[in-house]
């Protein structure tokens, strides 16, 4: 006999033992697979009849014409929702085709009760062979699943004249399901006897545990017990014990809460802006007070004294750009552009005139300009002003002669500021500061994006927490947790160091693999790419061991200038951050420009709420000619790139996207190259299959998606905390679009690919690559390498039954913590 079983369910084929139940998992019900579902309805994998449905609706027994039975149980510990989420669509002796429905579920009612949803597919009887067809991969309804090799052997039911015969009870508090079955037909079979139960018109011998499941006995229910053979008295009674009350590890275990990995007592917890961990002493930033000149010596000589200092500035910034990477380079060429600022020159120069000193009506100028930036609807325009008032103060130190503002930072301290400058992280040694802690501060601002790039952890939105601390404090920074202990005690600090030499002896490890594969400790392979923004970042991911980039933000050549860059500039732009990645893929996203991210060139008008209007591919749409420009620039820089349309919302603005692509590739004589989605909206992830079956792959914008789901912007610090990537309404837009995706690729290139605690969960959901910083990767690709991905789904299904993002920061914790 050899019988293919096609895939019941659609959902993540796994090894049956993976299951987490040790009945299943030790194979005491039989040889298969198990599925975890992504569907609402269980099929029947073969032509068979319904022996039984079990009475709370949760799994079934099939018969086939060669004897097999079949047992499929939907969700480990289901039997305790007594039928609540299950409807079954078939009767006990129908028979069925392969694919018919047989029981269909609602999956987020399994979930939220805190089952575990993995499902075993078993089949039964002595003599048969499995051979999974499906592993470690996804499966749709009707694909090839398992094999069944070998013959049943049919175990004799019929009761004999003679022998013992005993009527008892079930005292299972939920009747006799597949739990107790196997542990009764294991526990039967050492005994030289043959034991047959009888209830109603059906029978079973008790060394079969599906034949047992078959019974359909529920809590109380009666039955007869015949038993033959030199043990048939202690085998009775051992049955009447087995069936009296059910065991300890056998009582379906209570959905998993968020088990908080809690924080030191007197922790002060704010806002994890760049993840890690740092001990040190504690440093106040000694911004010292700019007194400034009010007159001055008449409008010739201030107005020379004003170009002398902006000159002095420029070149300044011109050498930060030059010599800096990535980010930090990014910030220094714009602060250079806004030297240059012709509405800041003519409110100076008014000043002047006025008769200010050159360094006050600077000063004055970009005050007043940031100042309306704060009063914009947008928080990260408002950060924006930060960078004027840097500036501002920069032009102004130079004009009296005071020299640029050179922070002295104290290696392996823990700077503590109300907020911090760019500048004062692009100053000489920040990258040796241990961690920052500031009273306010976004997770998207400069001072955070730089951070970033120094490896330097950060935790923001402290506020009146950092009360009381002084110079030299010690302090212990969890930034994964966004919290400052201060004097910790020494067994703390102990196992924060042991945790900090072990992830910088992972590091280490995964930065010597190189840019092979990474993978689970189970074999998942899940890609690590870097998110950048130049040729240095580009050489820096290489180096840190990224697979590629998942992000080029592009942004780069379009800001900060009079008009768009032409279709050349682009092309050699782009070119060379391939070149720099060797071979390895490059994920070019296209324009994501308006919103926080003007440009005036392009005649974007003012908007109540800009993060709701004309951004992103909504822009590129509205003006063909720029988005024919920068497509023909991807498909000349090489056979690595892909490209990926930001803030998408609709699979009718796809498809405009691919038309153009497959026009342009045309006429530039190439290859159409792989088109994806960033799934930045809700709307994106609601429609996640339509948007797969139309895109190569799907990457996951988790800042943008954070907002919109939550109707919060990140860089406000009024609901900074709460604006959490980790809110399970967050995580469940996640699960939906791997759901949809099938076996189109996601991954997540957005700050909580980075995040240690979210790590193990995106890759439970199912995310398959992660796209960081240059300076995450390393970090990222141990995180990856320690975990299993059983454990991971598991917290994954928890966290989405949970109530708040502290709550799944809590329960990632004790995982991550364990782990480390």
């Amino acid at each position: 006999m050899d019988l293919e079983l096609l895939s019941p369910l659609a959902g993540w084929c796994v090894p049956l033992g993976s299951v987490p139940d040790a009945v299943f998992a030790g194979g005491m019900m039989g040889g298969g697979v198990a599925i975890d579902p992504v569907g609402d309805t269980l099929h029947a994998p073969c032509a068979a009849t319904v022996q039984t449905v079990h009475a709370a609706r949760h799994a079934v027994v099939l018969r086939t014409a060669a004897g097999v039975e079949l047992l499929m149980h939907l969700g480990i510990d289901t039997v305790a929702l007594a039928g609540e989420g299950f409807e079954v669509l078939v009767r006990g002796g129908q028979a069925v085709a392969a694919g018919d429905p047989l029981i269909r579920f609602d999956l987020d009612r399994l979930v939220l009760a805190g089952c575990p949803v993995v499902t075993p597919i078993v089949a039964t009887g002595d003599g048969l062979t499995t051979v999974p067809l499906a592993m470690d991969r996804a499966v749709a309804v009707g694909d090839p699943l398992l094999r069944i090799a070998g013959a049943a052997t049919a175990t004799p039911m019929a009761i004999e004249a003679g022998g013992r015969r005993r009527e008892l009870r079930v005292g299972l508090a939920h009747g006799l399901h597949a739990r107790p079955a196997a542990r009764i037909a294991a526990a039967m079979r050492p005994l030289d006897a043959r034991v047959t139960v009888t209830a109603g018109d059906r029978s079973a011998a008790v060394t079969s545990s599906v034949g047992l499941l078959g019974l359909a006995l529920e809590h109380d229910a009666s039955l007869t017990a015949h038993a033959e053979g030199p043990e048939a008295d202690a085998a009775l009674d051992r049955l009447a014990a087995l069936l009296a009350t059910e065991p300890a590890d056998d009582a379906p275990a209570p959905p998993p809460r968020a088990q908080a990995s809690p924080l030191p007592a007197g922790a002060r917890v704010g806002v994890g802006a760049v993840p890690g961990l740092a001990i040190g002493p504690a440093r106040w930033l000694d911004g010292g007070t700019l007194s400034l000149p009010q007159a001055g010596e008449g409008v010739s000589a201030e107005r020379a004294r004003l170009e002398t200092a902006l000159a002095s500035v420029w070149a300044a910034l011109d050498g930060e750009a030059a010599a800096g990477t990535g980010p930090a380079a990014a910030i220094a060429a714009a602060h250079r552009a806004l030297v240059d600022d012709p509405v800041l020159h003519a409110a100076a120069d008014a000043g002047i005139a006025r008769g200010l000193h050159a360094a006050t009506a600077f000063a004055d100028a970009t005050a007043a300009e940031a100042a309306r930036l704060r009063a914009s609807g947008s928080a990260r325009i408002r950060e924006r002003g930060d960078d004027l008032d840097d500036l501002g103060r920069r032009v102004a130190r130079a004009a009296i002669g005071a020299g640029d503002d050179a922070t002295s930072f104290v290696a392996g301290s823990i700077l503590l500021a109300d907020d911090l400058l760019p500048s004062h992280l692009l100053s000489p040694g920040a990258g040796a500061l241990a961690g920052i802690a500031l009273r306010g501060g976004g997770a998207t601002s400069h001072v955070a994006i730089l951070a970033a790039g120094l490896g330097v952890p950060l935790v923001v939105a402290l506020g009146g927490e950092l009360d009381g601390i002084a110079d030299g404090d010690a302090l212990l920074l969890d930034a994964d947790a966004g919290a400052v202990v201060v004097a910790p005690d020494p067994e703390l600090v102990a196992a924060t160091r042991a945790r900090i030499a072990r992830q910088a002896e992972a590091e280490r490890v995964a930065r010597a693999a190189g840019d092979g594969p990474t993978h689970t400790g189970d074999g998942t392979a899940v890609a690590v790419l870097a998110n950048i923004a130049s040729v240095a970042d580009a050489q820096a991911a290489v180096r840190e061991g990224a697979q590629g980039s998942g992000l080029l933000r592009t942004e780069f050549l379009f800001l900060d200038r009079t008009a768009a860059p032409g279709v050349d500039e682009q092309a050699d732009s782009y070119r060379a951050i391939a070149a720099a990645l060797a071979g390895r893929p490059l994920t070019l996203r296209l324009l994501d420009i308006g919103g926080d991210k003007p440009a005036t060139y392009l005649s974007i008008p003012a908007e109540e709420n800009p993060a709701l209007g004309e951004r992103g591919i909504r822009v590129l749409l509205a003006r063909p000619a720029l988005l024919d420009a920068q497509l023909r620039a991807a498909v000349r820089a090489g056979p690595t790139v892909r490209i990926m349309v930001p803030m998408i919302a609709g699979v009718d603005e796809l498809a405009a996207v691919r038309a153009a692509l497959e026009r342009v590739a045309a006429a530039e004589g190439v290859d159409v190259p792989p088109l994806g989605v960033m799934v930045e909206t809700p709307a994106a992830a609601l429609i996640a299959d339509r948007l797969a079956a139309a895109a190569d792959f799907l990457s996951i914008g988790s800042n943008d998606l954070t907002q919109y789901a939550l109707a919060m912007d990140r860089g406000n610090p009024a609901v900074t905390a709460a604006a959490d990537g980790l809110h399970p309404a967050v995580l469940r837009l996640i699960a939906l679009t791997c759901e949809g995706a099938g076996t189109t690729p996601v991954g997540v290139c957005g700050g909580l690919a980075a995040d240690p605690l979210a790590v193990p969960i995106l890759v439970g959901l199912g995310v398959r690559s992660l796209s960081v910083p240059p300076a995450r990767v390393a970090a990222t690709r141990a995180a990856v390498s320690r975990l299993r991905l059983g454990a991971a789904r598991d917290l994954a299904r928890a966290a989405l039954g949970c109530g708040s993002g502290a709550a799944v920061r809590a329960l990632a914790r004790g995982l991550v913590e364990n782990d480390a």
